[in-house]
């Protein structure tokens, strides 16, 4: 395998030299790094890192090769892929090709031979920044002027580049043409895809449900004309805070379905009901971040991608807070009883416990039917 002298930059002017495993080509977008030692095909095919450069923290990256079955989309999400070394040779029984392979087929550049312990610490003391990667312009001072030309990753909409273009329904058969809806199974959920993973449909699926799947930006009375008995917000990429449509057709559902969002589901649903969001340093990136359950004093260890968060002081008092990240307090959940709405801002589908918090799917459906007092057990 031919590889090329790639450059690493970060907005700052802080690079780093290695190899391109997969193509020759440039990229840009915020580079961040995820924690988690395997997963590294969910994370790629992940909506919600749209727009983003990973890097991961475990040292060997490819050692199991890649499969269709771990798909949490139809493609590939990443900006571009960073890793410390990348195995080549792999071994699985499930595999159906290597990683650097099927990087390459869909054209995303992936980067090794890069100190990811340093790289990792500097986007810990100075926060998520701008970057890039190339194995093209290999003067870092011209690189750089790429870099900071680059478009920004806050303020932009990005939901609008991964949100599915016609609505289709998701049932036992898999995804269909959703004119194919039969309303055969016990609830019906709207699902508001704005980047959603296919593991949150297969769980609904599983909970004899059947998902109407709509475009991010559908009217509100186009979802409530199909009569669901619940509306799910997905997760999705990028800054919560430009996503006005959307939050305003949240805003005009609450109350109307009980509502359930992971996310960026979930900050869209702290928007809705008046609060703002921030920007984290680095963000939570990985597979085993501590939440505090206040409901019943439990740790819970959950998988997290996310790097902006919903101010829990600005919520209202009708909202009441579930979950809190135990490394730095930011929320993790609320819960709204008179609006039967409910959220998290991890990603209970990924269950790495792996059973600590896949329950939230359990009570979602008990808000459906009104269970209310025992939905964190």
């Amino acid at each position: 395998m031919k590889k090329y002298k790639a450059l690493v930059m970060l907005e700052d002017g802080t690079h780093f030299w290695g190899y391109s495993f997969t193509i020759r080509g440039e990229s840009f977008g915020e580079i961040v790094f995820n924690t988690g030692m395997t997963g590294y095909q969910e994370i790629l095919t992940d909506p919600s890192y749209y727009g983003q450069i990973v890097t991961m923290t475990y040292p060997l990256i490819g050692n199991y090769g890649v499969n269709q079955e771990d798909m949490e989309s139809e493609r590939i999400q990443v900006a571009g892929f960073i890793v410390r070394e990348y195995q080549p040779f792999y071994s699985n029984w499930r595999a159906e090709k290597s990683l650097g392979d099927w990087l390459s087929e869909n054209n995303i550049l992936g980067i090794e031979g890069i100190d990811t312990r340093a790289l990792t610490r500097h986007i810990r003391l100075y926060g998520a920044m701008k970057g890039g990667i190339t194995t093209e312009t290999l003067d870092p001072k011209k690189f750089l002027e790429k870099v900071k030309e680059s478009p920004d990753y806050v303020g932009r909409d990005l939901v609008q580049y991964v949100t599915c273009k016609e609505p289709y329904y998701f049932g036992k058969r898999g995804k269909e043409n959703y004119k194919t809806f039969k309303g055969e199974a016990k609830y019906k959920i709207a699902v508001i895809d704005c980047g959603l993973k296919y593991n949150q449909l297969r769980l609904f699926t599983e909970r004899d449900c059947e998902c109407l799947v709509f475009p991010a930006y559908t009217e509100p009375k186009e979802i409530l004309s199909h009569n669901p008995d619940g509306i799910f917000i997905s997760n999705g990429p990028g800054d919560p805070a430009p996503l006005k449509t959307i939050v305003r057709n949240i805003k005009e559902l609450l109350g109307k379905k009980p509502i359930f969002g992971i996310c960026l589901g979930h900050q869209i649903l702290g928007q809705a009901l008046g609060a703002t969001t921030y920007k984290l340093k680095f963000g939570h990136r990985g597979i085993n971040h501590p939440v505090l359950n206040l409901f019943n004093k439990r740790v819970e260890i959950t998988s997290q991608n996310h790097g902006f968060c919903v101010k829990k002081e600005e919520l209202p008092k009708s909202a009441l807070i579930t979950h809190i990240n135990l490394n730095d307090q930011t929320l993790e959940g609320i819960f709204v009883p008179d609006l039967k709405a409910m959220s998290v801002q991890y990603h209970p589908e990924n269950a790495p416990g792996p059973h600590d918090s896949i329950y939230l799917f359990d009570s979602f459906l008990n808000l459906l039917e009104g269970k209310i007092e025992n939905l964190y057990p």
